[in-house]
């Protein structure tokens, strides 16, 4: 696999590589950071998932994790979030003109579904080639964890409750928790999976928890969520994680922070608070 490092920063005793590839997942370029704590390793690995519009770089220049990072050891990789054209070959990308469906809005599934399915394999992309890519070209101990916002969040939540013998431990800030009851994923579900909904609930994280599927897997799943989110009533609903956990015996600490929106200020304040709990559980 040929990696093309397009940019490197010196960053708190570690080193922070904005990294571009050729996916065979995705049929597309793809980019992504990787930061990596100072000394030899091997290092524990954070993968972090980003929500709607987002890039690579939304994460890597506004969460301020890096610190945190350093002095708990860990590697923090943070891809994009979609596809995006041209492919490999040439051609297009599917896109739509809507922010919260196409490019920048993936939302960590694979799509059955023309036109997205060339191209939309983010599910696969995440718990696969990303990780083989990670292992491959640096010092880890090829053990991970996984967190996200938004969109991200939901995507963090859904990959580890599918996969739980890829991660040790996941977390997520202000995600949605339930894509099958809110506008933002009925509309990209409906879009990437078609119109049967039982094909859904797999990728709805409040339905897999309810269902059991984190019994006896993770001790414990993290959430922060701001009170003064604008999102919080009609699209992330984090309620309905609460009554799965309650319904299941899932452990899952949501915590609602006051005065907080859904911005990277929100998860500035507190993605130290994340970084720990997973470096505890990752070198536990």
């Amino acid at each position: 696999m040929t990696i093309q490092t397009t940019k490197t920063n010196a960053v708190h005793g570690g080193t922070l590589r904005y990294l571009k590839h050729d996916s065979a997942t995705t049929g597309t370029p793809m980019t992504l950071s990787v930061f990596t704590p100072g000394g030899e390793g091997p290092f524990p690995v954070l993968i972090w998932l980003s929500g709607l519009t987002c890039t690579e770089d939304n994460f890597t220049t506004k969460a301020g994790a890096y610190k945190a990072a350093a002095e708990h050891g860990v590697i923090i990789v943070a891809p994009d979030t979609s596809p995006r054209g041209p492919d490999t070959k040439g051609g297009g990308v599917a896109d739509d003109e809507a922010y919260d469906l196409g490019q920048g809005a993936g939302f960590y599934v694979d799509a059955t579904q023309a036109p997205w399915t060339p191209h939309f394999r983010m599910e696969s992309y995440v718990t696969g080639e990303l990780i083989e890519l990670i292992d491959s070209q640096f010092p880890t101990t090829k053990t991970r964890s996984v967190f996200g916002h938004s969109m991200g969040g939901h995507g963090a939540l859904t990959l580890a409750l599918n996969h739980p013998e890829l991660f040790q431990s996941v977390s997520a800030f202000a995600p949605i928790s339930s894509p099958t009851r809110c506008p933002w994923g009925e509309k990209a579900l409906g879009a990437y999976l078609g119109d049967d909904r039982s094909a859904w609930a797999r990728h709805d994280a409040a339905l897999l928890i309810e269902g059991g599927a984190t019994q006896g897997v993770y001790d414990d799943i993290l959430v922060d969520q701001g009170d003064a989110d604008p999102f919080l009533v009609e699209q992330l609903k984090p309620e309905l994680l609460v009554e799965a956990g309650k319904a299941s015996g899932q452990k899952i600490t949501v915590r609602m922070q006051p005065g907080y929106d859904h911005s990277y200020f929100f998860m500035a304040s507190f993605i130290d608070d994340h970084i720990a709990f997973h470096a505890t559980r990752l070198k536990g």
